[in-house]
């Protein structure tokens, strides 16, 4: 009976599952899997959501409201089952000067506007291009990523003194935290040895939690960080002036948050797809990020994205649909409202266990021995976005190595390009040159040097079967060609040249050669550009 309720539940909601899309395999024990995943991925969001909080300087309570609502909504509505979403603190370095210059009530004006932005990406359904970021870009982004949640870890290892600044822990209160960290890690790598009732990390919290209430050990605990206490969000329309001054103050910010946000919400869906076996989803992503950061703002939060980390430990603790995360979501809600003081009891060096197991389950270890094997701009590439990443932010280093990509992609096509001439078969005295290899305008230039016309015999022809014209310097590299031959007294002919290239070259159209297996294929060539370029 209860194997019925719970997968007509997840038909329901369409909450997917660890087998497969048409909703197959729900049970009492996969409900409870997913049930103890979501509460150990909401008593870990709470230390970061308030840290998150702290750094863009509003009060904590902004930062769980916004792990509440964006990780409830993306959790029905988002792209991939098994992936959590919340405050992150990619987004809160950027609101740090926003907040400090405007205020809050200028922080959720952003916010809306962020998820707006969303919403017109996943309705252009411009979440597709996240297909165009390379291996090399993915691998050095999990390893920057995973160096970032480790380095914030080691941050909880300070104290704050009376006037408000940071200090190293020292004496016993460091020794027992590094003990307990060293004990979770411990229980976590140890549980699913011994069972797997519960997960590993809810496990380790528990005992460790325990252990310190038990014995009194003198650690920092959650509550030490802020009070967590509180009421349901109230429903806030911003208080700032509606003018176009406002909107050019807050634009930027979106734009920059949005595009941030998207991005590491993209990544960590490709990411948890491979853990979770499933494809596709982007603009869904898209959509549902937009409409959570939209409500949030209107709810005092302070927006949010995919988390990496919560993902892997949802993931890793036996999270695989959405029941998961939706849980996890209602789970600190609960906390908000009733369960606090439980909440601020346990030590903040569990927490750090936890995370810093999920950056050794994160970190792309087999990428080290790849470096050796891979191209040497692969490795690059790797090592680039890894160092930009823990240097700068997410999105600039995504950036950074897709522009690199390129570019080699682009430098090592140029190279490939190159003519093999022989004698026509069809007519007589004429030379054919055979073109192998893309002609695109990081290869004009090799194209060019190929032909000397002077060398030439009087009929020339071109033969494309083995190449493709790609965009517009292309066409006017091929228009030179036949200039220059034209000029020397000698005639060309071009074959097997795609139909878009026949009506593109107006001025050599008459040396077309129409064949019955001339290609078919589109030149990225704007239709201004043909006009004012190629319509001489």
């Amino acid at each position: 009976m209860l194997k019925t309720t719970i997968s007509g539940f997840a038909k329901t909601f369409n909450l997917g599952t660890s087998n497969s899309p048409e909703n197959k395999g729900y049970s009492a024990s996969l409900f409870k899997t997913e049930v103890l995943a979501g509460v150990t991925v909401a008593i870990a969001l709470v230390p970061e959501a308030v840290a998150f909080a702290f750094v863009a300087g509003v009060p904590p309570l902004f930062g769980l409201y916004a792990a509440f609502i964006v990780g409830l909504i993306t959790a029905v509505f988002g792209g991939r089952p098994g992936m959590i979403s919340g405050a992150t603190g990619a987004l809160a370095v950027v609101m740090i000067s926003l907040v400090e210059d405007y205020g809050v009530e200028y922080l959720f004006a952003t916010v809306i506007l962020m998820g707006i932005l969303q919403l017109l990406a996943g309705l252009f359904k411009l979440g597709k291009f996240i297909r165009i970021v390379p291996q090399p870009v993915m691998l050095g982004f999990v390893n920057g990523l995973a160096i970032v949640i480790g380095l914030a870890q080691v941050r909880q290892f300070q104290t704050m003194d009376q006037m408000g600044e940071l200090h190293w822990m020292t004496g016993d209160m460091m020794a027992f935290s590094i003990l307990l960290v060293g004990i979770t890690m411990v229980i976590i790598w140890g549980t699913p040895q011994v069972t797997k009732i519960i997960p590993g990390p809810l496990t380790a919290i528990i005992l460790v939690t325990a252990f310190v209430i038990y014995f009194d050990v003198g650690v920092p605990v959650v509550g030490d960080l802020a009070s967590i206490s509180g009421d349901l969000p109230d429903f806030h329309i911003p208080i700032i002036p509606y003018e176009l001054d406002t909107l050019l103050i807050i634009a930027p910010y979106a734009l920059i948050l949005a595009m941030i946000g998207l991005i590491e919400s993209l990544l960590t869906l490709n990411l948890v797809g491979e853990i979770t076996g499933k494809r596709g989803g982007a603009s869904q992503e898209c959509l549902a990020q937009g409409a959570a950061n939209t409500v949030t703002g209107f709810f005092g939060g302070m927006g949010g994205c995919a988390m990496i980390g919560q993902s892997m430990i949802n993931v890793k603790s036996g999270g695989r649909t959405r029941i998961s995360a939706i849980i996890g979501a209602l789970a600190l809600l609960f906390f908000i409202l009733y369960g606090s003081s439980l909440i601020e009891m346990i030590p903040v060096a569990a927490l750090v266990g936890v995370m810093f197991m999920v950056v050794i389950g994160t970190f792309a270890w087999n990428s080290l021995r790849l470096l050796t094997k891979v191209p040497k701009s692969d490795a690059l590439v790797i090592i680039l976005v890894t160092v930009v990443t823990v240097a700068e932010d997410l999105a600039v280093a995504v950036v950074v190595g897709v522009i690199v990509s390129a570019l080699v992609f682009a430098w090592n096509s140029a190279s490939r390009i190159h003519a093999v001439g022989r004698e026509s078969t069809t007519e007589k005295g004429a030379k054919v040159y055979e073109i192998d290899g893309p002609l695109f305008f990081g290869s004009v230039e090799s194209f060019l040097e190929l032909f000397d016309p002077m060398l030439d015999p009087e009929t020339v022809i071109l033969d494309f079967a083995n190449s493709k014209v790609v965009d517009q310097s292309a066409l006017k590299a091929i228009e030179d060609i036949a200039e220059r031959y034209e000029k020397s007294g000698r005639k060309i002919k071009l074959r097997h040249l795609s139909r878009d290239c026949h009506h593109l070259l107006t001025r050599t159209g008459q040396l077309m050669i129409d064949s019955d297996d001339d290609p078919e294929y589109a030149l990225a060539v704007d239709y201004d550009i043909r006009v004012g370029i190629l319509g001489k």
